[in-house]
């Protein structure tokens, strides 16, 4: 069962990604970062001519949906459980809503503004986490590669995550098991 409990593990517990764990690392920073590409080419004209937000705006709400209760939790070294995706979830609907109510319409420039900003930080935070993972090999979650980073520059431990979803968890273990 996927959760987003925060289970923080000692410095040195979890597997350092071995070549293929960080080249899945690399190209999922890549994709991320690919779709913040994407959201910066549509910023200035998010809505378009014929009155609607412009798709690649609304690829992200779904995958974002899942994934921030992720980021937040596993990179802020929090436990909120699923209230990261719950909140958002609530203010985007909220401010649909009051679009709707205003104007008869949900696709509202402050909706639009509302979903490229959060989809901008939360690509950009998970992109630049798996960029800096791969290059790095930080272990376990993605989400932990700037705390890894920041260890690995003072010398003070930073705490662990596994990786909750996705194949990396897969791939470390398969690795650090080919190399003993």
């Amino acid at each position: 069962m996927v959760t987003t409990d925060l289970k923080l593990d000692e410095p040195g517990t979890l597997p350092h990604p071995g070549p293929i764990g960080r080249l899945v690392r690399l190209l999922f920073g890549i994709l991320c970062l690919w779709y913040v590409h994407g959201l910066l080419d549509v910023s200035g004209d998010l809505i378009n001519a014929n009155g609607s937000i412009h798709p690649v705006v609304w690829n992200g709400i779904f995958p974002g949906l899942f994934l921030v209760s992720y980021v937040v939790n596993i990179g802020y070294s929090r436990a909120w459980k699923k209230y990261p995706a719950m909140f958002s979830a609530v203010l985007l609907a909220s401010v649909a809503g009051v679009g709707y109510m205003t104007s008869g319409s949900i696709e509202t420039h402050w909706l639009a503004r509302s979903l490229w900003v959060w989809e901008f930080y939360l690509f950009a935070h998970l992109g630049l986490a798996f960029i800096v993972a791969g290059v790095i090999g930080a272990p376990g979650c993605e989400m932990r590669a700037f705390h890894h980073l920041y260890s690995r520059l003072t010398g003070v431990p930073a705490m662990e995550h596994a990786c909750p979803v996705g194949p990396l968890r897969s791939i470390d273990q398969w690795e650090a098991a080919r190399a003993s």
